[in-house]
Parts: structure tokens; C-alpha cells; sequence
């Protein structure tokens, strides 16, 4: 970090547009580098507390959040010059945050929270308690737990449909994983884990010829997706938004939702 950085840093901070509202004093202003929480610090936070989320989520190919509701806010590259300018009282980063970055913040006395991504609703649900509790609003935070139980309630379906999650590159998810539990939870049976393929997995398209499953969930523009022979199977392809897989949170709703109305649609 340089003298002459942090000029530029604030000028860069500068061209946003400004919340409306001056944050509570006694609750904490917060920058957000990590693309999962930027998503529920948007929904629990005061505006005026999120001073910038990540850059992830202002891109459309990468945010869990709708790109109206990103754009309210600063984008940041996490930076800690960027971070500097601001003058936040608390960062949220994910687990890959640098080690020199994150000894840059220690070292100038600025607090960070590590968020993870929630393998299960379980723990999604206690991540968005645990950032409602560090903005200081513990109540939206229970709100949008109640929200995503409710999305649960009325999406569980019964059965199992063996349905295969393809996502962009080809790759699918493991046993463990939220998304294998909202499959399970709206009436599907995973046909990559019956495969024994784990999270992350490369399924080619000559394996799905090989062995169709029930029904394709599309998540993506993979061109495989699309190609001319999975029509000949017989199998529906229904699409599924990729940003709904990225994190756990306010996109569980959504995902569950979608993943119900596909499974009436069979």
C-alpha cells in the first residue's frame, strides 16, 4: 500500500452514489468482500451500513443477488487501499482472503469476519443470523430465516426423480452440498452422486447419452447443454439460473421454488 494509492482509492469511492441515510452510531458500517454475503448483508443491513460489497456481485455471471439491488451499492476489488478509504468498522471475506491482506487489516486495526459457504440450510440459516447479529439487526435475520423455512415448507415434494444437476463446464455436486439438499428436499434423486461422482465432478456428454437420467437441470450455457442428441433421449432439459447455486441465504428461496416448480411440471 502506497501514499499515493489512497488518494486514488477515495477519489474511485467517490464516484458511487451515496446511501441516503447516515448509518446508527451504534451500529457497524461494513464492507463486504465476499459475494455470499454481500447478498444477506443486503437484505439484514441498513443501506447506509453497507458502505461497498464485492465486485462479484455487481458482475452478471457471477452475483446471488439481483443486479438492480447490487448496483445500490459501491463495488469493491477488496483492495486494502480500497477498504482503507472507506473507513469501515467491520470487513466480511470469505476463507480465501490472502494472508497479507488480511495481516494489513490486523495491523491497522480493523476488524474481519470470515463467512464460508454453507454446505447445508442448516448452516446457511445460522450464517444469516450471524451477520444480522454483526449489523446489528438481529430480527431481519430472523426474518429471513422465516422466509426461507417458509419457501421450504411449501416446496418439499415427495419422491425421488432421478434428475441430473449439470452445470456450467460440465460439472455437477456432491452428497453434502446445499444444492444436493434442496434436490432431495423438492422430490429429486441425484444422478451423478448414483453415479459415485462427488462435488465438482466433469460429467461428459457421452456419459449422460450413455446413461439418461430422468430429467436435465441446466445451469448454464454450456453448449453441451444444448446439443441436438440429448433431445433424442427423451428427457426434459429445464433451466435453472446459475446464480441460484453460487450461495445459501436469500437464494435458497428462489432455488427452492424453481426446483418445485420443475418437479409439478414432470
Amino acid at each position: 500500500m502506497t501514499i499515493r494509492a489512497i488518494p486514488l482509492a477515495l477519489l474511485l469511492a467517490g464516484c458511487a452514489p451515496v446511501a441516503e441515510r447516515q448509518p446508527s452510531a451504534d451500529r457497524p458500517t461494513i464492507v463486504s468482500l465476499n459475494p455470499c454475503s454481500d447478498a444477506i448483508l443486503a437484505e439484514v443491513a441498513d443501506p447506509a451500513q453497507l458502505l461497498a460489497i464485492s465486485h462479484y456481485s455487481h458482475d452478471p455471471r457471477a452475483t446471488s443477488m439481483p443486479l438492480a439491488q447490487a448496483r445500490r451499492f459501491r463495488a469493491t476489488g477488496g483492495t486494502v487501499e480500497e477498504v482503507l478509504a472507506l473507513a469501515p468498522d467491520l470487513v466480511v471475506a470469505d476463507p480465501f482472503m490472502a494472508p497479507a491482506t488480511r495481516a494489513a487489516f490486523d495491523r491497522l486495526g480493523i476488524r474481519v469476519e470470515v463467512i464460508g459457504i454453507g454446505s447445508s440450510v442448516a448452516e446457511s440459516e445460522g450464517q444469516v443470523r450471524q451477520l444480522a447479529a454483526l449489523a446489528g439487526h438481529p430480527a431481519r435475520g430472523e426474518a429471513l430465516v422465516g422466509e426461507i423455512e417458509g419457501a421450504l415448507e411449501q416446496s418439499r415434494r415427495a419422491g425421488r426423480i432421478p434428475a441430473l444437476l449439470w452445470q456450467q463446464g460440465g460439472l455437477v455436486p456432491g452428497e453434502g452440498t446445499l444444492a444436493a439438499e434442496l434436490l432431495a428436499h423438492t422430490g429429486f434423486a441425484s444422478h451423478s452422486a448414483a453415479r459415485g461422482l462427488g462435488q465438482g465432478a466433469y460429467l461428459p456428454l457421452e456419459e449422460v447419452l450413455a446413461d439418461p437420467p430422468h430429467v436435465i437441470l441446466a445451469a448454464g450455457s454450456e453448449r453441451a447443454q444444448a446439443h441436438p442428441a440429448l433431445r433424442a433421449l427423451g428427457a426434459p432439459v429445464a433451466r435453472i439460473d446459475p446464480s441460484l447455486l453460487y450461495c445459501g441465504g436469500s437464494t435458497i428461496p428462489r432455488l427452492a421454488r424453481r426446483l418445485a416448480e420443475v418437479r409439478d411440471s414432470l
